[in-house]
């Protein structure tokens, strides 16, 4: 005996095939949809221009400059030297077993640089060390413009005279192109790091990178910024 279809039990109709899985079940849902005006795109409002300028830009604009100009007997003003960007490095060897210490320490570049820090990764495996490729190994902060400028401010007026017996920076310590790297051990003399919150001392690199074309040009513009260098009777 052939089983009887009752109301309740009949099939329901299959949509079509071409009709997609999300489409509105109920055809007055897609009519209000459709009535309902779309909100217009928010306009972008345009950034007003800041009247902020770094102190030190200002110094090197109005003074440096000039002085450079008048010491090495440059013909055009496209010759005298300027900094072009600072690099801040951290290596944190002990990374490769613990990826918490890299996390600990692009805070700490963070704070320092006034700029989010890059997680810098190996680009080999080496058995040796357990390390294996594209394992966080350090991060890093490159600066530019006012930032650079305002950091440069912050190193030589803050940081600097904070460090314990310090007796001035080396002026050997250029790559023979103008471009000057600081070896600094403890992240702690910057005003930024609190004591209380850190996990560990760390050290870190800056790089100033500049346009001179020598170790002497480059010397005498950063000495002319303000860093202060030892002397050659202090060097012996």
């Amino acid at each position: 005996m052939a089983d009887k279809q009752t109301d309740g039990d009949a099939k329901k109709p299959k949509a079509p095939k071409g009709a997609p899985k999300d489409a509105p079940k109920d055809a007055g849902k897609a009519a209000k949809q459709a009535a309902a005006p779309k909100e217009a795109p928010k306009a972008k409002v345009p950034r007003t221009p800041s009247d902020y300028k770094a102190r030190m830009k200002t110094q090197y604009n109005e003074v440096i400059r000039g002085a450079l100009t008048t010491q090495f007997s440059y013909t055009n003003p496209m010759q005298v030297p300027g900094i072009t960007k600072v690099v801040l490095n951290m290596g944190i060897g002990e990374g490769v077993a613990d990826r918490k210490k890299v996390d600990n320490a692009a805070a700490d570049l963070s704070l320092i640089a006034g700029q989010k820090a890059v997680i810098t990764k190996s680009r080999k495996s080496i058995a040796t060390y357990k390390l294996r490729d594209g394992q966080a190994i350090g991060c890093m902060v490159t600066l530019r413009k006012t930032r650079m400028y305002d950091f440069i401010d912050r190193l030589v007026n803050i940081a600097l005279p904070r460090i314990r017996d310090f007796r001035g920076l080396s002026p050997r310590s250029f790559d023979g192109r103008g471009n000057y790297s600081i070896g600094i051990r403890e992240q702690i003399i910057f005003p930024e790091i609190n004591y209380d919150d850190i996990q560990e001392v760390r050290g870190l690199d800056v790089v100033i990178t500049t346009s001179a074309a020598t170790d002497e040009e480059g010397l005498a513009l950063l000495r002319g910024l303000g860093l202060p260098f030892r002397t050659e009777d202090q060097e012996r």
